[in-house]
């Protein structure tokens, strides 16, 4: 199953309009796919002292990060949509990764105590959008974000699209931009 992680909060964001794109073309071919839509379903990103208390057991008080961890666990391919503001993700999808990578269902650790995966996914795909050339996110997204928080869980072979100075492109521009992503998630 396919899983796209949505986090932007205006429903006229040029996100939005990516993930109407996506599951438009989704829908047609008949893939199967979830949407988990941070800001839509009013999720709550903040991790609380209730959550830190249950993460060494591998359990959560949020039944809806619950979800969310199992709901990724049936994941083959993951799409992540959001913008970058002030050179990284919002806070809500952090506190998504804080609350929902949860211990035995996302993740484990060895007997030695590494980080062991408990996904397999094969297909990670991250799209972003930012006032700022991408060169400038690029170290944070794939040095850091893909290879330290994603990759020790399981969600593999990261590939990261951004449409860079978006209050500044055209539409012919933006249009140019959801045709590759169109490509690229329909391979």
């Amino acid at each position: 199953m396919i899983t796209i992680v949505f986090c932007h909060p205006q429903t006229d964001s040029f996100c939005h309009r990516i993930l109407n794109e996506i599951t438009t073309v989704l829908t047609r071919e008949g893939r199967e796919y979830d949407v988990i839509n941070l800001y839509g379903e009013n999720y709550n990103p903040v991790l609380d002292s209730a959550d830190l208390a249950c993460w060494t057991s591998g359990n959560s008080s949020d039944p809806q990060s619950r979800q969310y961890a199992e709901t990724l666990s049936k994941t083959t391919k993951i799409i992540f949509i959001f913008p970058i503001w002030w050179g990284a993700m919002p806070a809500m999808l952090k506190g998504f990764i804080d609350k929902s990578f949860i211990k035995g269902i996302v993740y484990d650790f060895t007997p030695e105590g590494s980080i062991m995966p408990c996904l397999s996914i094969d297909d990670t795909t991250l799209i972003t959008t930012s006032e700022d050339d991408s060169e400038l996110f690029g170290n944070y997204i794939m040095g850091c974000l893909a290879p330290m928080t994603l990759t020790p869980v399981g969600m593999n072979s990261a590939q990261w699209f951004n449409c860079d100075h978006i209050s500044r492109k055209t539409g012919a521009e933006r249009n140019n931009f959801i045709t590759d992503v169109i490509a690229h998630i329909a391979r």
